[in-house]
């Protein structure tokens, strides 16, 4: 009762007047010790500290330099300098690919293909169609520079770089990889959309009313 009594008379003390004055007027109560006391810890200023730490480089930057320092020991010279090497095309994906004896290990752009192409089992198979068709699986390893389109179109053009690599290996292996297709140019592309149409074909909704 005493804090209330001592609030209120400070309050009728003030006096307001219509001038503003340009300095800040301050205005202080006396504060009570039973209600409006505030604990001693809320009445600290809390400290921040800031720590910062460096981040180590993600485990998928290892393994992709690695894997080009690895690539760069097997081609010297780079992928124009090597002898088994073919060129494959589909859609818009381009893909160079070269052709070494090893154990039917296959890196494209620097990276394993298993983890390039998302783990599809369609577009890996995609890949080494040419070597199973010859019986090459686990003879030769494949390094591929692709880039263009889509991971499917990259894939077939794998296929296509890989078959006339193989060509190069030997003449004879011309007529069963023709027989199973794999020499021919995929030639066909998504359509070009036409003015007035929503694709290339579709037209918007006809309403005769």
């Amino acid at each position: 009762m005493a804090s209330i009594s001592t609030l209120a008379s400070s309050l009728s003390s003030l006096s307001f007047s219509s001038q503003v004055s340009q300095s800040p007027t301050t205005i202080s109560f006396p504060r009570a010790n039973s209600v409006f006391a505030l604990p001693a810890k809320s009445a600290r200023r809390a400290s921040l500290s800031i720590t910062a730490t460096v981040a180590s480089p993600p485990e998928e930057v290892e393994e992709t330099i690695e894997l080009k320092k690895y690539v760069k020991s097997r081609l010297p010279g780079g992928f124009a300098a090597q002898k088994i090497i073919g060129t494959g095309r589909r859609k818009c994906a381009i893909a160079r690919v070269v052709l070494q004896e090893g154990t039917g290990k296959v890196i494209i752009n620097y990276r394993d293909a298993k983890e390039y192409l998302q783990g599809n089992p369609l577009w890996l198979q995609y890949v080494k169609v040419p070597l199973v068709t010859l019986g090459y699986e686990n003879s030769y390893d494949i390094f591929v520079k692709a880039h263009g389109g889509g991971l499917s179109g990259q894939a077939q053009a794998i296929t296509l770089g890989v078959a006339r690599a193989l060509l190069k290996v030997s003449a004879d292996h011309r007529s069963p990889l023709k027989k199973e297709g794999l020499l021919t140019r995929d030639a066909r592309v998504v359509e070009r959309k036409k003015a007035g149409l929503k694709k290339a074909r579709k037209a918007p909704q006809f309403s005769k009313r």
